[in-house]
């Protein structure tokens, strides 16, 4: 595993390299969709909007529930939960109940592979 410095405080902080992980293929899905799915154990929700594709967590940082069974408004996904609402692009909660936002994922199209930036294993 390839391992790279990134802080050189007393602190020293190590993170392992990223790679490009198939976790979808085209056309999984149309314009104004989303899907659930799952990379090295970790629920993730790949949206498309317009013509961008974006990665969430797919887990509502307030209580657990899944974001893709929730209401897609736009650029904006409702948890079924609570009603907490989440800021697709940049994971931002929008106000009660959810405070934490949600972690993004860099996403590229290569080939017929929707791909998501994943810390290598």
């Amino acid at each position: 595993m390839l391992l790279q410095h990134i802080n050189p405080s007393p602190k020293t902080a190590w993170i392992s390299s990223m790679v490009w992980k198939c976790i979808a293929k085209l056309p999984s899905l149309s314009e104004e969709d989303m899907l659930a799915a799952k990379l090295d154990g970790k629920d993730i929700a790949v949206f498309k909007l317009g013509d961008r594709y974006y990665a969430t967590s797919n887990i509502c940082s307030h209580q657990y529930a899944l974001l893709t069974d929730g209401y897609l408004d736009g650029d904006v996904i409702e948890c079924p939960l609570h009603q907490g609402r989440f800021h697709i692009p940049s994971g931002k909660a929008l106000g009660d109940p959810v405070t934490e936002d949600l972690a993004v994922y860099p996403v590229r199209v290569e080939n017929d592979e929707i791909q998501v930036e994943w810390p290598e294993a």
